[in-house]
């Protein structure tokens, strides 16, 4: 995921790649600040390999997982602006208080996207914002 001075601070840059992006380049850029392992959990496999094929294109994710994985990278792009990959990392394996106490990682994973994304989204760029 690439970060340039003239990202917004509201994450524009990021919902701009998310949606531009390829699948291949949504899992490169994720893998990139959460490491394969979170992706592989966001991604609903239990293996990292999966997360390497989906990178390099030899195999796809359904529909679903596609979308989670565009959000994550969206909430990801967002923390990155002003974040290290390591704080962006526990950002999203962390309980958050904005969610009730459950992890980012988590909601991604089991909850219905419509539902969780918006409060996903919400509380990174309220973190983002310092609050």
């Amino acid at each position: 995921m690439s970060t340039s001075a003239s990202a917004s601070p509201s994450g524009h840059r990021a919902y701009e790649d998310s949606v531009r992006l390829d699948t291949g380049g949504i899992v490169t850029g994720l893998r990139e600040i959460l490491g394969a392992q979170l992706v592989a959990y966001l991604g609903r496999v239990s293996n990292t390999r999966s997360v390497r094929e989906w990178a390099d294109g030899s195999r796809a994710p359904g529909a679903d997982v596609v979308q989670r994985l565009r959000t994550s990278y969206y909430v990801a792009g967002i923390l990155i602006e002003r974040e290290s990959a390591k704080v962006v990392q526990a950002w999203f394996q962390g309980m958050n208080p904005e969610l009730g106490d459950q992890s980012p990682a988590t909601l991604l994973r089991a909850e219905p996207l419509d539902a969780a994304g918006p409060k996903i989204i919400a509380a990174a760029r309220s973190f983002a914002a310092g609050g």
